[in-house]
C-alpha cells in the first residue's frame, strides 16, 4: 500500500554540511520558512522546534523473507564477539547502546506468534510482521541484521557496551513490547530500531522516526520525546554526511524526520530511542544501496555517528 505524500523532493548536497568540527550536521526545518516558504536550515544539535507529526501506521507487505545471491557479503553472527566480550576502551566507555535489528528473518514461518495482539499503551497491535523485501528478494530482517551487525562493531570499537536486542538466534520476534523492555532492563544511553521501508516505486530516501509525546497503560513518552528528538537529529545529519543518501521525499516534510505515536518499541521505550528507515526496498534506486555491502557499512557508519555524537564520543 503506498505510504502517503509527506513533501516535496529534496536534493542534498555537500552545501548542506557543516564543517565537521561543528556540533551537529544541518538539516532543513520543515515546520517553518521564509515569507516566500522556503525551507531554513537548522543545526541539528541545537534546534529546539518541533519534529513533523505523522502518527499513521507503516503498512507493509508481508514477504516470504528469502537471501538474494547479489546482495554481497553480509557479517555472520559467528565472526562477531561473543555477547559477554568486554568493550574496548575508549570515548564511549561507560555508555550503553542497544541496537534493535528489525523483524526477524524467520517470523514468515510463525504467522500465529507473531500475529498475536500486544499492549503498546495507546492501543493493541501485532507482536511483530514479517517486514518488507526488495523485488529481487533481499529480505528487511535480514539488512537491518546486518547493519546492526556493522554499528554495534564500531560502537565496541569505541568503548560502548552494546547490546542487540535480538542476533537471528530466535525462531521468532522478539515483539515490540519485548524489544523496548532489552533497552529498559539495559538501562541504555540510547537504543536504535534499524529498518528499511517497502513504499511505492519513485518513493526515495531515508527518514528518522521519533517517540511521540504518548500517555496511556505502560506507555509514558514524556522523559524521553527531547532526548530521542535530539539523538533522531543526529542520526540524521550523520546518516546524510556518510551515505550521500537525502531525507525521504514521501514522508517527514524534506526532513528526515518523523513523528509517531503507534510503534509500541518507542511508546513502551523509558530510554531515548528512534527507528530509521535507511531507505525505500521497493525502490529500484534505493535497493540497489541497500543490497550494497559497501553503502551499508556507510549507513552504519553514519548512525554509529549519530549516536556517538549524542552520547559525547
Amino acid at each position: 500500500m503506498p505510504r502517503r505524500l509527506g513533501g516535496t523532493p529534496l536534493a542534498v548536497g555537500l552545501a548542506v554540511l557543516v564543517p565537521a568540527g561543528l556540533a551537529g550536521w544541518l538539516l532543513w526545518d520543515g515546520d517553518g520558512g521564509s515569507d516566500d516558504g522556503a525551507k531554513r536550515p537548522v543545526a541539528a544539535s541545537s534546534s529546539t522546534r518541533s519534529s513533523p507529526s505523522a502518527p499513521h501506521p507503516k503498512p507493509k507487505p508481508t514477504v516470504e523473507p528469502t537471501r538474494s545471491p547479489a546482495t554481497g557479503a553480509t557479517h555472520s553472527p559467528a565472526a562477531e564477539p561473543s555477547p559477554g566480550a568486554p568493550a574496548a576502551t575508549g570515548p564511549l566507555s561507560g555508555k550503553t547502546v542497544v541496537v534493535d535489528p528489525g523483524h526477524n528473518i524467520r517470523n514468515s514461518r510463525h504467522t500465529a506468534e507473531i500475529n498475536r495482539s500486544v499492549d503498546i499503551g495507546t492501543g493493541r497491535k501485532e507482536c511483530d510482521t514479517t517486514g518488507t523485501s526488495t523485488d529481487a528478494g533481499y529480505a528487511e530482517a535480514e539488512f537491518s541484521l546486518d547493519v546492526a551487525h556493522r554499528i554495534r562493531d564500531i560502537l565496541r570499537k569505541q568503548g560502548a557496551k552494546v547490546t542487540l536486542t535480538h542476533d537471528g538466534d530466535r525462531e521468532w520476534g522478539p515483539c515490540v513490547t519485548e524489544r523496548a523492555e532489552i533497552g529498559n532492563k539495559a538501562r541504555a544511553d540510547a537504543a536504535v530500531s534499524v529498518h528499511a521501508d517497502g513504499s511505492a516505486v519513485g518513493n526515495r530516501g531515508f527518514h528518522v522516526i521519533l517517540p511521540a509525546q504518548v500517555k496511556g497503560g505502560a506507555a509514558d513518552t514524556s522523559r524521553i520525546v527531547g532526548p530521542s528528538k535530539a539523538l533522531g537529529e543526529r542520526i540524521a545529519g550523520y546518516f546524510v554526511r556518510d551515505t550521500g543518501s537525502g531525507p525521504s521525499n514521501y514522508i517527514g516534510g524534506g526532513t528526515g524526520l518523523d513523528t509517531r505515536g503507534d510503534l509500541g518499541g518507542l511508546n513502551l521505550s523509558t530510554v531515548p530511542k528512534v527507528f530509521i528507515e535507511c531507505g525505500n526496498m521497493r525502490d529500484p534506486q534505493d535497493a540497489g544501496h541497500l543490497t550494497d555491502a559497501d553503502w551499508r557499512e556507510k549507513a552504519a557508519q553514519g548512525i554509529a555517528d549519530g549516536i556517538a555524537d549524542f552520547l559525547g564520543g
